[in-house]
């Protein structure tokens, strides 16, 4: 029997900033990996709410200094006509730049960086079972290092971290059904031989199918000539295409004529890859003893590249929590944990929710946009979806409601 101050499952984004920010207040952290790092991840186009917290944690240096795409916003693409967003000119103050970022390399360095720290990640080490309120008011779990021999952590805190394995939540029959139809996404990455000075390496690239407004591929340039590329869909739609999930892929680009002009000379040399139903709920997000970051809580849907944002923003409120905890204080995980972090993800949640639906896409082509909405709009797009200054943040459906209306009569 081990005995840790705090357990983290998973050293993804939000385990490993949550580490680096418990490390930073002395606390003593283990984390227990899976996975062997580096390892392949999709969802590589970070926003630039997100580097505050890589700052807070200190790891910006190390990201900015590891030579990532940088991007300054995102372009939209629907038929002919084509709108972007520079996430400088925003509502919210903050960054308003940030990466690309392939995430293997992105992943491994952000753990690094919290074992520089001083956090412990055992890579290769499994968690099996979880037994909370155990005598103390702490949790016994169970762990297979590599070798398939099993220890035990007496651990005081867990914060679970682990993604789409998303232990807790199985273990303790949190989860409950998505309101997101089921989707689907085909991906890869590829050298993508874009010569056109017309393409904007320094923003992701999201284009609409040009027969079905729920139908979209996102295009995310890397430094060196690659690019990630996918496209997402209901599953039913995505079972219409017969071959190799490359195949499959294709299939679906060649029927967005400025995609597929787009990556005439690529080279299709990584094979793709497919997840369907990706996104996830749950009954709540803290228990006794427990915190539940980033997708290992809550998964919405890849279109605003929300998700690293959510797993950051998690990790600091968490983190934040257990601090005044650990000093004495009586803390109320709901209001100082899960009512503000659902904020924001239930302002991106609308925010996709109009984008299936065709609204926010109407208002992003519009023709005749105000500049001062523009902006508010920018700022979410950005990240910056627990900022109350903003109207679209702080009455999120009323304002949005308001503006798909406007849009669709003029």
């Amino acid at each position: 029997m081990e005995t840790a101050e705090i357990l983290i499952v998973g050293a993804g984004p939000a385990g490993a900033v949550a580490a680096a920010l418990l490390r930073r207040q002395g606390r003593q952290v283990l984390v227990i990996e899976r996975e062997q790092f580096p390892r392949f991840s999709i969802g590589e186009s970070l926003l630039p709410q997100s580097m505050a917290y890589l700052e807070q944690a200190g790891m910006l240096q190390a990201v900015v200094e590891a030579g990532f795409q940088f991007k300054n916003g995102a372009a939209f693409v629907r038929r002919d006509r084509y709108t972007a967003f520079d996430f400088r000119d925003k509502h919210s103050a903050g960054w308003g730049t940030t990466y690309q970022v392939q995430r293997a390399d992105f992943d491994h360095l952000l753990a690094k960086e919290a074992m520089k720290q001083g956090a412990e990640i055992r890579f290769r080490h499994e968690v099996l079972d979880i037994e909370l309120h155990q005598p103390g008011g702490r949790s016994r779990v169970t762990v297979k290092d590599p070798d398939g021999q099993q220890y035990q952590v007496d651990a005081g805190f867990i914060l679970d971290a682990s993604g789409f394995g998303r232990i807790l939540p199985r273990l303790l029959d949190l989860e409950t059904p998505s309101n997101f139809p089921v989707r689907g996404a085909i991906f890869t990455h590829i050298a993508d031989g874009i010569r056109t000075a017309d393409f904007d390496r320094n923003k992701i690239r999201v284009s609409v199918h040009p027969e079905h407004c729920n139908v979209w591929f996102w295009t995310i340039p890397f430094a060196g000539g690659r690019c990630s590329l996918g496209v997402v869909a209901e599953t039913s739609f995505l079972d219409r295409y017969q071959g190799t999930p490359t195949e499959r892929l294709q299939a679906i680009v060649s029927e967005e004529p400025s995609l597929k002009a787009l990556l005439a000379d690529a080279t299709w040399d990584t094979p793709a890859r497919q997840i369907t139903g990706y996104s996830a709920n749950v009954e709540k997000l803290w228990g006794e003893g427990y915190a539940l970051l980033g997708n290992a809580g809550e998964f919405l849907d890849p279109v605003f590249s929300s998700g690293v944002t959510i797993a950051f923003k998690s990790a600091s409120l968490a983190a934040a929590a257990l601090q005044r905890q650990f000093a004495g204080e009586k803390v109320d995980w709901q209001a100082d944990y899960g009512v503000p972090l659902r904020r924001g993800v239930d302002t991106f949640r609308a925010f996709v929710e109009s984008w299936y639906a065709g609204g926010f896409q109407d208002i992003i082509f519009h023709e005749r946009q105000q500049p001062e909405i523009r902006r508010m709009i920018s700022s979410i797009l950005a990240g910056y979806a627990w900022d109350q200054t903003n109207p679209y943040v702080k009455e999120t459906a009323r304002r949005l409601a308001a503006l798909e209306a406007a849009c669709a009569l003029t």
